[in-house]
């Protein structure tokens, strides 16, 4: 999968706010409507809140990945923020997440999503880059870590 077409400089948030979960999911999803990437921000909020509710998507090494699937996207779209002080994910290593990576696919098509995600978690494998992602300063930054 190639991540240049998922991620561009426009779903890229390198400083979120919010210090809590739920606060950091809809600070999320509503810079991705902002940048034009769904059509109804709180179905995507609602997706990917009642994904979470089910189990959380904090992994461990400071990366959450929340996720939902939702009829206000017509494709995988996705977001990458950063939030440099960490939020309780309830991470399977009980630590802070820093690192969020936010999908949303269509209720129908699960293939692209699991791509997504595996090349995702394939890349923040190597153990220098989420501490890269989390001293880079701009969006171009993190893309450029991610992408290149």
């Amino acid at each position: 999968m190639n991540l240049k077409k998922i991620l561009t400089k426009d779903t890229i948030l390198p400083e979120l706010k919010a210090d809590t979960k739920q606060g950091v999911i809809e600070e999320i999803i509503a810079f991705m409507a902002a940048a034009g990437k769904l059509t109804g921000r709180e179905a995507a909020a609602q997706a990917v809140l009642a994904r979470e509710a089910k189990m959380s998507t904090g992994m461990q090494n400071g990366v959450a990945i929340p996720h939902g699937k939702t009829d206000a996207v017509d494709h995988l779209v996705a977001a990458i923020a950063i939030h440099h002080s960490g939020v309780d994910f309830a991470a399977m290593d009980g630590k802070p997440s820093h690192i969020f990576i936010t999908t949303l696919s269509p209720e129908n098509r699960a293939g692209p999503h699991i791509q997504f995600l595996a090349e995702i978690s394939r890349l923040l494998s190597q153990p220098e880059l989420p501490g890269k992602l989390l001293d880079a300063a701009t969006a171009d930054e993190i893309l450029h870590l991610l992408t290149a």
